[in-house]
């Protein structure tokens, strides 16, 4: 009988399902490594550091596997080319535990604490934040909480708009104004709106541009400022969501992030239509900080709680591979 853990049979599918371009390319290059090699020699951990490279682990990470592998060729002398998987497997395990938020049979349990439960979302424009934030909304009415958002990114109108259709799909309310309109402002009317209605929930949407560091961490510093003229612990979460399937980008976008504002965790959008899934591993390494939530696909309820264990071995199930 098949074992699902915390996810469900079919979460669990949506997760394999969404790994698949991932697995295809990852696991080619994997079998192209090993081809003919009975012992993993400098040509294989060679081979394997272009697979974990193109398969956008990122060089800082991928470069920390292949000298932990290469510690253990040299310690266990010999080690055959068929335990190599088992070992990389072994590797990147290490590396995510420290990236999974903390796994719950209640994905969207909200913690213990004061209301409104305040999330701020940043990211730059295209990653899918605002679908994201929606599959959020929709997500946290579903386990019976009320939901408030705010459109505080007013830098563009479409922003405003698009925000306010998935507040209609999710059928929560939202605090809005005009384009050009003070985004701590919006955020400060949202908050206090929530508190006043009693809301469990506030998701506040912010500018996405990536404007100089300077800039960007004024802006966020003023609306964590008005906020807390409401809530003073808020916000509770900065919620940065990232496109997986621009790779690389996605790590850059993170290291702008981070340094402009105190990241607490991390969405990681798209991994449905990427081969690129291996960024989170590069992710996980290089932020220590918790991979939230992941994207498998474009229904509500395919934003899923990332569990780093379920993601490893749907990452390493070859079912329907050949190596």
């Amino acid at each position: 009988m098949a074992f699902f853990g915390l996810f469900g049979k079919e979460k669990k599918e949506d997760l394999n399902k969404g790994l698949e371009k991932t697995k295809e390319g990852f696991f080619s290059k994997l079998a192209k490594t090993i081809a003919g090699k009975s012992t993993v020699d400098d040509e294989v951990l060679d081979n394997l550091e272009d697979a974990l490279v193109s398969s956008d682990v990122g060089v800082e990470t991928t470069v920390k596997i292949i000298k932990n592998i290469e510690a253990r060729v040299a310690r266990d002398k010999y080690l055959s080319s068929s335990e190599l998987e088992r070992i990389l497997r072994e590797e990147v395990e290490l590396i995510m535990k420290q990236a999974s938020a903390p796994a719950t049979a209640d994905d969207y349990q909200l913690p213990a604490g004061s209301r409104p439960h305040v999330i701020m979302v940043v990211g730059v424009n295209g990653v899918g934040k605002t679908t994201t934030i929606g599959k959020m909304a929709h997500q946290f009415k579903a386990k019976g909480y009320q939901v408030m958002l705010g459109a505080a990114d007013t830098f563009r109108a479409a922003a405003v708009d698009q925000l306010t259709i998935w507040s209609d799909r999710a059928g929560v309310e939202i605090v809005k104004q005009g384009q050009g309109a003070d985004p701590a402002a919006v955020a400060f009317d949202a908050v206090q709106s929530a508190k006043a209605r009693g809301a469990d929930v506030c998701i506040i949407d912010t500018a996405g541009r990536l404007h100089n560091k300077v800039g960007l961490m004024n802006e966020l510093s003023k609306i964590k400022r008005v906020m807390q003229k409401v809530v003073p612990d808020a916000p509770h979460e900065v919620l940065l969501v990232l496109d997986a399937s621009t790779g690389q980008n996605a790590i850059e976008q993170a290291k702008q992030f981070t340094a402009a504002t105190e990241v607490t965790a991390i969405a990681l959008t798209k991994l449905d239509g990427t081969a690129k899934g291996g960024v989170v591993i590069g992710i996980a390494d290089q932020f220590k900080i918790p991979v939230k939530y992941i994207g498998v696909g474009e229904k509500m309820h395919q934003l899923q709680l990332f569990d780093s264990a379920e993601f490893i071995d749907s990452l390493f199930d070859k079912t329907g591979f050949k190596i």
